[in-house]
């Protein structure tokens, strides 16, 4: 009965990678894939058999060719769009314009959907709620309400039967991603799995909704060092995993650019906000907006940047941002050795490969771009070389750096939009000089030393009483009580040396005493 299942399974998956295919031979969706020489045979030839028959355009048109697969391909477009180093940057480029959006559902439909998801009719919790969305996408849409105690608030509710659909159509998608990889060669390096994977990670958090607004919530504590950059707040006893309800924003898109100037905004300050907005997230925080597009951004009236759907965040581990900003820096100030360096250290690149030839590989991206202002250069093209430096020198695709890629990307068109002459290096140069030195300046290596020693003196007595146990002395006095646990709380720069000192001094007191 099993292979049975699994049988019908593979039948199932072969009909809709031929229907899916069908739809993007027709947009032109797969001409790349069968001119690339470094396509493998046997994916050419089923590439071949999608397009049998079909008219397909001069010009490929793939966010069209993904809108019309529905509401789970959208959602592999963008993820796609981070992947320039697998479908090519022409595709990256087009699929970044991917508009998730489809007409919303009507409110007959939608008003059940909202009482179940609260478990309480609307009456109870909202004095009105819009019956007309103010935005409508693949997994969910929003309505404008006014809650019970008079606050102005915005109403996000799943699309019903919007699980059922992703969850298929990601079955799939593991399953072709998996025989993709079997083909070798240049596919086994891409990890098209891990795309996959990346995607199904992305949809569970958009699927909760109690998780995208923890996502808000954490974001929000991380950016209180940004005044200027703000989230709405939560309305957790109107949320719930098919509803969020958050302060309703007010402000002018970033999009629409003769609106900001007829409210006076200073665009130039503007986009100096919103880079420097983008750098704590990713680099002082490690957690970070991933879906920083224009319509996602608001101008408050007080000149403040406010962000909205957090369904996508990004999240990089403090030994990643450390090779990052040292990366970013070594990229700003011309230390290609370094950066070269620090990509052998972190094993990015096989340590059969030469550094030196990787740190001429690099100095041929980077000084084109040195000195230029955002509108004579590229980051997308700097990408792109970066991706076929990779390529070149067998470095595997890295979790943690794709949706950063993407992101980077998106601040930069943002960025542009507002102001043209922007030097994105420029400013971002102090940011990261300044992170650098709080994270890896002498005051903070004695810092982290201190609490390495106070966390070793911490634990010898545990390591006694287990001696102790384990080879009792005769008629010896039982053992001391356990020490309470010694709480560390880490500031900047020195003052975070001073605290952690007199912590370890205080620790190695009660050590000696114990002895």
């Amino acid at each position: 009965m099993g292979d049975r299942d699994r049988m019908t399974s593979t039948l199932t998956h072969y009909w809709r990678i031929l229907k899916w295919g069908r739809t993007l031979a027709r947009h032109g969706a797969l001409i790349e894939i069968e001119r690339n020489p470094r396509s493998p045979a046997r994916l050419r030839r089923i590439v071949r058999l999608a397009r049998f028959g079909a008219r397909v355009p001069k010009v490929p048109r793939y966010a069209e060719a993904f809108a019309a697969l529905g509401p789970a391909a959208i959602k592999l477009g963008q993820t796609l769009a981070t992947r320039p180093d697998m479908v090519g940057e022409d595709v990256a480029q087009d699929l970044l314009s991917l508009q998730d959006r489809l007409p919303p559902l009507s409110w007959e439909v939608i008003r059940p959907a909202i009482e179940s998801g609260l478990g309480a009719s609307i009456e109870s919790k909202f004095a009105s709620i819009e019956e007309t969305p103010v935005g409508a996408a693949s997994i969910a849409q929003v309505h404008r309400a006014i809650t019970t105690d008079g606050r102005q608030v915005a109403v996000k509710v799943l699309r019903p039967g919007v699980e059922a659909q992703f969850f298929d159509a990601i079955d799939t998608y593991e399953w072709a991603a998996a025989k993709m990889e079997t083909m070798g060669g240049e596919l086994q390096r891409l990890r098209p799995r891990l795309v996959i994977e990346t995607m199904k990670r992305w949809t569970a958090r958009e699927l909760d909704l109690r998780r995208e607004a923890a996502s808000a919530s954490e974001l929000a504590d991380g950016m209180e060092a940004e005044p200027d950059f703000t989230i709405p707040a939560i309305d957790w006893q109107r949320t719930t995993s098919r509803i969020l309800t958050t302060e309703w924003i007010d402000g002018i898109k970033l999009s629409d650019r003769p609106a900001l100037v007829a409210a006076g905004h200073d665009l130039g300050a503007m986009a100096t906000r919103l880079v420097r907005a983008f750098l704590r997230q990713a680099i002082a925080e490690g957690f970070f907006h991933a879906d920083m597009h224009q319509g996602n951004l608001f101008a408050l009236a007080d000149g403040r940047i406010a962000a909205i759907d957090f369904g996508i965040m990004g999240r990089i581990d403090r030994r990643a941002r450390v090779w990052l900003a040292e990366i970013l820096y070594g990229l700003i100030t011309g230390d290609y050795k370094r950066v070269a360096e620090i990509h052998f250290e972190a094993g990015y690149v096989p340590a059969h490969h030469n550094v030196a030839e990787f740190a001429t590989a690099l100095r041929a991206v980077g000084e084109p771009m040195r000195g230029l202002a955002v509108k004579d250069m590229s980051v997308g093209m700097m990408l792109d070389s970066l991706f076929n430096i990779t390529r070149d020198f067998d470095m595997q695709t890295q979790p943690h750096l794709l949706l950063l890629q993407k992101t980077m990307v998106m601040v930069e068109g943002v960025a542009t939009a507002l102001d043209p002459e922007i030097n994105l290096w420029e400013t971002a140069a102090p940011f990261v000089r300044g992170w650098i030195r709080d994270e890896l300046g002498p005051e903070a290596i004695v810092a982290d030393r201190i609490i390495t020693d106070l966390r070793t003196f911490a634990r010898l007595p545990e390591l006694l009483r287990n001696i102790e146990a384990r080879y009792p002395s005769p008629g010896g006095a039982p053992p001391s009580p356990p020490l309470k646990e010694v709480t560390v709380v880490r500031g900047d720069g020195w003052r975070y040396a001073l605290v952690a000192l007199g912590s370890g001094i205080a620790g190695a007191g009660l050590v000696a005493l114990l002895g």
